[in-house]
């Protein structure tokens, strides 16, 4: 297996303490700006986002004339995770409660019929309950009903709850999209909305500019949270291929002794094969002999074939009457005598969970160390949440890591042109998990003379990094760009890794300029080219500087000119310490930014679990595939040539060996046919 990203963090144990009202660092945040009509939450998975809520929404009920709360979840299964919740016990003034007859997750998927829930729905708006918890779903056919017979001015003084806000959009088709739009538009009702990755995998906005602005936005970073974590100190994101089917590849990437989320391939994939509940079958029989089933809790009872270990097995996929047994087993936590968690007791429950659709968002288990997922996914929000799956803090659980089992893109592989495109795919989603694991950075331009230090922490966890040569955004539309809209470009980068940026033949800055540049220009309309550079250049160090800080650290320490190095192993060193480090001692400019290729280095770093054959097979496919040469690629590699030329003392040579060079033979070739053509054309119209 290749560790593509490997983080450290400082495990300083600050998430896990609470203040006098019970609150721990990112409740605390959100219940300061508990007098925002609308608030924006974007905290990681397992942050306490539902119980940021109820503070929240307890104020609300009693202090701001909001009379009714209401929490829509995507799927019932989360919504066991805002039912009546203990709180004064720990400082808070009042508990939180929800009547189970208004808990209408409760009874599953099919225990209540969808015009039941409707009716119920209806019941509570007319009713004196303060608290009701429903699907997205439900909320979406209630309001349609409840509006189509009372107006939109039914849901005055209440508080709507959005968890798991990535599901809306700004697109006109998204109903939810267009029910949150009613709201704010009526600006009557109160609107909390969270989310664990503000970004969609289908590239659709969540938010409207101009609805966006109405928020109050809070950010708490999955690294605000892992730096504070008290036990976790790691996380490794990694992929494995396998020939042939997955099956034969489980007994390489699972380990049993660690606590294991599978997720088997979509239906319709290319990685599965049969049913589904033939895959189920074949994974457990990978693990060992399958001897009964728990009748209490339906694990399946499946003896190690190494030691004769009985591995208890929770099948999700399995979408039959047994189901519902399973979930309400592992959501059922062991507690001791004291009534809190017994943490040896509820770790012991359950071995591996193996899942198809379930088990991502709103999942939780503390206890996981391992997601397995087989199959690139193409939605990276997807794999945000699945990742978030294995990062909970728990006593003995000092590593997490995540691994993503794809196809080989080998030589036998029917179509090798699309192999390689899922595992760039796979790998971009390890790119995107570094970017959204860092720290919140900001970067500004550093001049001669400037008296900061070239990195600074601000109290709310933001990075201040100076970078000479920085072009600063010219206007308030291009700052509100790179201070609010980073994640999003990031994401949109990570999707673009393709053959044109990670091919031998790819000069850096096509990647750094040329890419990101399109990107930007795609996603904002009329930008002038002032303010499309400031943003490229931003998000240019913000997706190499990790990679920057890494390679120098790996390559032997940190050091300036003339000192001797500090040798110090990256695996010691946090991800803070290992960014301070580089910028303290490498003076930071735009140019160095701009000649590393952020999308080249997850590829290499893959390709070391190939042979040489296979690599070449890899590269030439990929190469094979280049777009031919254009005008803004030709003018992009023009300044590389030109320095090619002064370095090398020759023109490039369009028979190297090596695929840059051959590159830039191609570039030079294009830009003087292209000056020949513009001279025969002035000279034919004198």
């Amino acid at each position: 297996m290749v560790d593509l990203v490997r983080m450290t963090y400082g495990h300083s144990g600050a998430d896990s303490k609470t203040n006098s009202l019970g609150q721990r660092p990112m409740q605390a945040r959100v219940y300061e700006a508990r007098a925002a009509q609308f608030l924006l939450l974007k905290a990681p998975p397992a942050a306490g986002k539902s119980r940021a809520l109820m503070f929240l929404a307890l104020d609300k009920l009693e202090n701001q004339g909001v009379k009714k709360v209401i929490v829509a979840v995507p799927e019932t299964s989360i919504g066991s995770s805002f039912r009546s919740t203990d709180l004064t016990s720990y400082g808070f003034w009042a508990d939180w409660e929800v009547k189970p007859q208004w808990n209408l997750c409760l009874s599953g998927e099919d225990g209540m019929a969808k015009s039941q829930k409707v009716k119920a729905f209806e019941a509570f708006i007319d009713s004196d309950a303060s608290v009701i918890v429903c699907t997205h779903a439900t909320f979406r056919f209630a309001f349609d009903a409840i509006e189509k017979a009372r107006g939109v001015e039914a849901f005055d003084d209440c508080m709507i709850a959005i968890d798991e806000f990535h599901h809306v959009a700004a697109a006109d088709d998204n109903r939810l999209g267009e029910i949150l739009r009613k709201l704010l538009a009526r600006e009557k009702a109160h609107v909390m909305a969270m989310t664990g990755s503000y970004f969609r995998g289908d590239s659709v906005p969540v938010l409207r500019p101009e609805d966006e602005a109405r928020f109050k936005s809070i950010t708490y970073s999955y690294y605000e949270q892992l730096e504070g974590y008290e036990h976790l100190k790691s996380l490794g994101i990694s992929y494995s291929f396998y020939r042939g089917r997955y099956i034969s590849a489980i007994p390489d990437v699972l380990d049993t002794d660690r606590k294991t989320i599978i997720h088997i391939p979509h239906r319709g994939s290319a990685e599965a094969f049969g049913e589904k509940h033939d895959e189920v079958g074949l994974i457990m029989g990978a693990i060992g002999e399958h001897v009964g089933r728990d009748p209490d809790t339906g694990f399946d009872l499946v003896k190690r074939a190494s030691d004769g270990k009985v591995l208890k097995i929770a099948d999700l996929v399995d979408d039959g009457d047994g189901r519902s047994r399973i979930k309400a087993a592992l959501q059922a936590e062991a507690k001791g005598s004291d009534g809190k968690r017994d943490d040896e007791a509820d770790r012991a429950k359950v071995d591996i969970i193996i899942a198809l659709g379930m088990a991502k968002e709103g999942f939780d288990w503390p206890w996981c160390e391992h997601a397995l997922t087989i199959g690139y996914r193409n939605s990276l929000t997807e794999i945000v949440q699945i990742i978030g799956r294995a990062t909970r803090d728990a006593p003995g659980k000092p590593h997490a890591q995540f691994t993503n089992l794809v196809a080989e893109p080998g030589v036998e592989t029917t179509v090798v042109a699309d192999a390689v495109n899922d595992m760039l795919k796979a790998i971009s989603g390890a790119m995107l998990m570094e970017q959204v694991l860092a720290p919140n950075f900001k970067f500004y331009r550093r001049e001669d003379g400037d008296i900061r230090a070239p990195v600074e922490t601000t109290k709310d966890g933001t990075v201040h990094i100076g970078i000479r040569g920085l072009m600063e955004p010219p206007t308030p539309r291009a700052r509100a760009i790179v201070e609010n809209d980073m994640n999003e470009l990031v994401a949109k980068a990570c999707q673009a890794m393709d053959r044109r940026v990670v091919a031998d033949d790819v000069a850096p800055e096509v990647a750094t300029q040329m890419v990101l540049t399109d990107i930007i220009e795609t996603t904002y309309e009329n930008l002038s080219d002032d303010e499309t550079e400031s943003v490229r250049q931003d998000l240019a160090a913000r997706m190499n500087l990790i990679g920057m800080a890494k390679r120098a650290s790996q390559e032997g320490g940190f050091a300036k000119e003339g000192e001797e190095y500090d040798a110090e192993p990256s695996e010691n060193l946090s991800l803070m310490n290992m960014v301070k480090r580089f910028v303290n001692v490498r003076e930071l400019d735009i140019d160095l930014i701009d000649s590393v290729n952020p999308f080249k280095e997850g590829f290499d770093v893959a390709s070391r679990a190939f042979d040489t054959p296979l690599l070449k097979t890899i590269q030439d496919a990929m190469i094979s595939q280049r777009i031919q040469m254009t005008e803004k690629e030709a003018l992009t590699l023009w300044p590389r040539i030109k320095r090619f030329r002064a370095q090398e003392g020759r023109e490039p040579n369009p028979h190297s060996a090596d695929p840059l060079e051959k590159r830039l033979a191609e570039a030079h070739a294009y830009i003087k046919t292209k000056k020949a053509e513009r001279q025969r054309a002035t000279h034919s119209g004198a």
